[in-house]
């Protein structure tokens, strides 16, 4: 099972800090994101991914959809463990997991958010072609919320 390695990237202070606001979380909190993404998998078709180099075992990182906010919205997320940042690592796996959303499931559209100050995966989001269409002060310093449209995304390809 991927729970142990999955709690010490979640756990690590880099990927932390973006993903969960510097909160510490238990084993038990990344099993139930894990019996949770099976079951948005076996429902919807879209949950969590976890990224690993070609022919390494290690996990390095995580990428696909998982619901935030009241009332919840499904939401691209990524998360890759600082040693592998600034490699182009986390813009593959986001381009992957919304080829998916636009390709299999059939998705219009493709949200993702963002810490504001978090530049990097702002960067990520811009260069797959989101558009920030909203900020909030969720966070500890505001949250840029993004969307992608399956026609931007289609244009983007061509």
């Amino acid at each position: 099972m991927d729970a142990e390695p999955l709690h010490a990237l979640f756990t690590d202070p880099g990927v932390r800090r973006w993903l969960l606001d510097d909160q510490l979380v238990s084993l038990a909190w990344v099993e139930e994101e894990i019996t949770q993404s099976e079951a948005r998998f076996a429902t919807g078709g879209c949950g969590l991914w976890t990224v690993r180099e070609p022919r390494r075992r290690p996990i390095i990182g995580f990428a696909g959809f998982r619901f935030f906010w009241e009332p919840p919205e499904l939401e691209l997320v990524y998360g890759l463990h600082p040693s592998r940042w600034g490699r182009g690592l986390a813009t593959e796996a986001a381009r992957a997991a919304t080829t998916y959303a636009f390709g299999t499931l059939g998705l219009q559209e493709v949200r993702a958010a963002t810490d504001e100050p978090n530049t990097a995966s702002v960067a990520v989001l811009r260069r797959l072609g989101f558009e920030e269409w909203k900020r909030t002060d969720d966070g500890p310093a505001g949250t840029l919320r993004f969307r992608l449209s399956s026609e931007r995304w289609r244009a983007g390809r061509r």
